[in-house]
């Protein structure tokens, strides 16, 4: 992948935010597959002709199969405070899924209990609490219906492992494409349609207010929305 098709959404000396293809890693594993860290390290570095080592904190991930707005750090200042802001949930989220089908009501606020099975990389979840489980709070309202599918906005109250895609399997609205929870056929890049569309908060830095909007992957399931 080139750095130019890299899609930035905002940047300055503090802060990158980039639009992460769906099926690339938020960071590097075993795997040694590309990662957003590593590629947007090489886009800094190209563009701002840095000859040592280039700085680059997560704040917070997206899974491998998920796209959308990702904010990547470049001082470790600026990493401390947005971490800050993630674990005081002063950044505001809003999460597009497209489903086959439509829900069975057009919005509502969901509670579930979650824990996170590390073996299997998947989210056990139920409806009632059980132990080692914590609570799992999103909102959503369908905004769009095409054909057969159905466009959700999602917001987060609480961020657990998994959560939107377990959550909405367990209410009987898998996401299109994730046969992780849901057996189904997978979508030709086995991705899922899930993404990240807005984020909006005030900068850790500058004190000013910052939203950014993803645009939608540039793949069949999306391009009717």
């Amino acid at each position: 992948m080139s750095n130019k098709s890299l899609k930035v959404l905002y940047e300055d000396n503090h802060l990158i935010i980039v639009n992460k293809p769906a099926g690339m890693l938020s960071q590097s594993d075993i795997t040694g597959d590309k990662d957003i860290i590593t590629w947007t390290k090489e886009y800094v570095k190209q563009k701002y002709e840095k000859p040592g080592a280039v700085f680059m904190g997560l704040a917070h991930r997206l899974d491998r199969p998920v796209s959308g707005a990702l904010i990547l750090c470049r001082t470790s200042k600026a990493l401390t405070r947005m971490t800050t802001l993630f674990r005081d949930r002063q950044i505001k989220k809003s999460y597009h899924a497209i489903l086959s089908g439509r829900p069975i009501i057009s919005d509502a606020r969901l509670v579930s209990y979650i824990k996170k099975d590390s073996k299997k990389n998947k989210a056990i979840i139920s409806k009632k609490p059980f132990a080692g489980a914590k609570e799992a709070i999103l909102s959503y309202k369908q905004i769009s219906e095409i054909g057969k599918y159905s466009l959700l906005e999602i917001s987060l109250e609480t961020g657990r492992p998994h959560q939107i895609r377990a959550q909405l399997n367990e209410y009987k609205m898998p996401i299109l494409g994730d046969i992780k929870y849901n057996p189904q056929k997978p979508l030709e890049d086995r991705s899922i349609a899930l993404h990240c569309r807005t984020m909006e908060f005030i900068h850790p830095v500058k004190k000013e207010p910052v939203r950014v909007t993803a645009a939608y992957p540039n793949k069949p399931w999306w391009q009717p929305f």
